[in-house]
């Protein structure tokens, strides 16, 4: 028999808990509608929920233990349960443990945009070469990022992390749970300025993941970020070499040019002196710089080129991120929907709708409000609109108030505009007609997906999925 991830005895040594009885664990869970079968269950204790209440649940569904800091109502005394004092801190605890017994190679991500997607390129990267662990979904935040660590096999080869944040301090605190060789910034935008000064004060807060870096760590910058000095003057005076990624001839990997196509890009770059050609299977300049930066990370690893090439051909968009699909209507015909509804800011709206841009057919835009942006807000959301005229929408649909600023500035494009999202629909299926490509991109509060599912279903069926 395999050995768990987790059994009672190094889970007691790691948090400080007692067990009353043996149990094996293969994955550490904090939600009891994902709770599956040989789970160990932790009752974090949050602002809405208390996680104690819903232990009886998580048992039925198969989980091996819980981790508790009180008995459960409902719960025998011979239940398998892990008592310790605080849950949170036990779920903290057993993240530095698994942080500490692995001997793989840590990779640590963060940025305002292009995080989670050179995550998931990255794991597919580094699992070509070695058993890979990266975090689930977003899982990037003070629970996330230690029940991630939690979950690292003590064999895996790479384990990559996704850090993000909202105020200054948080990816500090986060980093030194990780404690990554190589940390990624993927790049520095306009994000979260409801809690930043200026993009000088983000730039500081992405900075901060270099603190945790191990010794013999390296930063990989984006060169041409806002503030990249900051970010290079911060990883330098902590002792860490730094890599740069960018346009720029002193990058230690350097883009040449790009070919942007609808579906994909060709581009020529330089890998510490070593010309390259290859295919990018995501569309869009933003996704060149990405792949930059996973040129960058593969290298610092030591992975083969050929082999960091090969994934990045074949990497595809996502759902909520940039994935495209073809929507057959009902009258007949079909249009393409381009679903980037899972977050947004200014730097990431921009770069779909250049996308947009190299889609044959009539362009319509569903836009949601940018959230978390300051007082700066109305100043950037009104300074879309050159980019709305660049993607040539012939109608855009505004959602939110934030958005309103945005159709004050397009005086030359048609606008409909509505302060929820259920107030665009009907209008939006009406403009419908074949051969329209549709995007559809706001902030996650925004619920944005409401309208990607009201347009899958708006009475035909999905006949295809592209990139």
């Amino acid at each position: 028999m395999s050995d768990p991830l987790w059994n009672a005895v190094d889970a007691a040594a790691a948090t400080g808990g007692r067990s009353r009885r043996h149990w094996r664990a293969e994955r550490v869970s904090i939600d009891s509608r994902d709770t599956r079968s040989g789970d160990l269950f932790v009752a974090i204790v949050g602002p809405e929920r208390d996680g104690h209440d819903f232990v009886e649940r998580a048992l039925a569904e198969g989980a091996a233990a819980a981790v508790v800091a009180r008995q459960p109502e409902g719960i025998d005394d011979d239940a398998p349960l892990l008592l310790v004092d605080d849950t949170m801190a036990a779920l903290e605890a057993l993240g530095r443990a698994g942080r500490k017994r692995a001997g793989a190679r840590i990779v640590g991500i963060t940025g305002s945009v292009g995080k989670t997607g050179s995550k998931e390129a990255l794991r597919r990267i580094c699992a070509a070469v070695g058993p890979t662990h990266a975090s689930a979904a977003s899982h990037n935040n003070h629970w996330g990022v230690p029940l991630s660590l939690a979950n690292l096999p003590a064999d895996a080869a790479f384990g990559i992390f996704e850090m993000g944040m909202n105020h200054a301090g948080e990816i500090a605190a986060l980093t030194r749970q990780v404690r990554p060789h190589v940390a990624l910034v993927t790049a520095i935008a306009p994000a979260h300025m409801a809690f930043f000064a200026d993009i000088e004060a983000v730039a500081a807060a992405k900075a901060e993941i270099f603190e945790g870096l191990e010794p013999d760590g390296v930063a990989i910058v984006p060169a041409e970020a806002p503030a990249a000095d900051r970010l290079c003057a911060r990883a330098e005076k902590l002792g860490r070499r730094v890599v740069r990624f960018g346009e720029r001839a002193d990058c230690d990997v350097r883009l040449l040019d790009a070919d942007l196509h609808a579906d994909d890009s060709r581009v020529r770059a330089v890998v510490h002196g070593r010309e390259i050609t290859f295919a990018l299977g995501i569309p869009g300049r933003h996704w060149v710089s990405n792949a930059l930066g996973l040129l960058a990370a593969g290298d610092v690893l030591g992975l083969p080129l050929e082999g960091v090439l090969e994934v990045l051909g074949q990497l595809r968009a996502t759902a909520g991120r940039g994935a495209r699909e073809t929507v057959a209507l009902a009258s007949g015909g079909d249009f393409v929907l381009l679903d980037e509804s899972y977050n947004a800011n200014p730097r990431s709206m921009e770069a779909a709708l250049e996308v947009l841009e190299r889609l044959p057919g009539r362009h319509l835009a569903v836009l949601g409000d940018m959230l978390e942006l300051g007082e700066a807000s109305a100043d950037l959301h009104a300074g879309l609109a050159d980019a709305v005229r660049r993607a040539k929408v012939a109608h855009l649909f505004a959602c939110g108030p934030l958005m309103a600023h945005l159709c004050r500035h397009l005086t030359d494009v048609a606008c409909t505009h509505a302060d929820r999202v259920e107030g665009l629909l009907d209008d939006l299926r009406a403009a419908l007609r074949p051969g329209d490509a549709v995007l559809v991109k706001g902030s996650l509060g925004s619920r944005m997906a409401v309208a990607v599912d009201a347009l899958r279903t708006q009475g035909g069926a999905v006949t295809g999925r592209g990139r």
